[in-house]
């Protein structure tokens, strides 16, 4: 789909990944949607179809267009943390697991600094497809230290998941850091989320550390843009002369890759 219809669709996601809709997740009838975006109802119809075929609306006879319950908007407080499926919970969805590398390997330079390796350079490696609905929702990349993984099986992380995993063993997650910026998504993301190469990808970074502070595990999730989005409430505001949000910052123009 290419020109006015594909630009339809594109606003027609961010307003979705916004939560910007009518009750119930209602949408603008075709009419409506067309004096908005200066296009024919033909056109509209073209991107609205495309937005079905992404399980992202859905039409229902004689009401119009809603959201379908596959986009789901995670709150986050500052001082707690939250997996994306607290989100997914809270709209009364579950989310199924797929492994599809899943064993031990050597770091990568940046997994050995992240986790902080020194010269144990040995990690367990696990990636996984997460699905909601039968429709991809984000690729998982998980690192954990070979001296911590030992009893950790592929039938963990894919049915009870790698951190809680972690923590059913013993091992107290005490502070998790995470990093959100923006990706596209490269071939081989494309082939595991079901989406065209170039996609827009949200990539949020975590790791888990102990009360020592020492490194527990590590993983990248990306999440299919129109799929998640994260929110974050500040309270109160102290930016002095800066219009941005605290806990912004800029990054290089090149960011090593795991």
């Amino acid at each position: 789909m290419t020109g006015r219809a594909a630009t339809v669709a594109q606003q027609l996601r961010e307003r979705i990944a916004l939560g910007d809709v009518g009750a119930g997740g209602a949408l603008e009838s075709e009419a409506a949607l067309g004096a908005r975006f200066g296009v024919s109802r033909v056109t509209v119809r073209r991107a609205l179809h495309e937005l079905r075929e992404q399980q992202l609306v859905e039409s229902r006879p004689g009401a119009g267009w809603y959201v379908t319950a596959g986009t789901f908007h995670q709150a986050l407080a500052v001082g707690t943390f939250r997996h994306a499926e607290s989100a997914v919970e809270s709209a009364g969805k579950s989310v199924v697991r797929r492994v599809v590398q899943f064993g031990f390997v050597d770091a990568p330079p940046a997994v050995t600094d992240a986790l902080a390796l020194g010269d144990a350079s040995d990690v367990l490696a696990s990636t996984s497809v997460r699905s909601v609905d039968d429709a991809p929702l984000d690729l998982v990349q998980e690192w954990v230290p070979a001296s911590l993984a030992g009893a950790i099986s592929r039938r963990d992380a894919q049915e009870t998941g790698i951190w809680a995993t972690l923590q059913r063993q013993g091992h107290s997650i005490d502070v998790v850091r995470q990093t959100v910026t923006a990706t596209v998504a490269t071939a081989e993301d494309a082939r595991a989320l079901g989406t065209t190469e170039g996609s827009a990808l949200l990539l949020v970074r975590r790791i888990a550390l102990d009360a020592d502070g020492r490194p527990l595990a590590l993983s990248d999730h990306r999440y299919l843009a129109h799929r998640f989005s994260l929110e974050v409430e500040f309270r109160g505001w102290s930016g002095g002369t800066s219009d941005d949000p605290p806990g912004l910052r800029s990054t290089p123009a090149t960011t090593a890759t795991l």
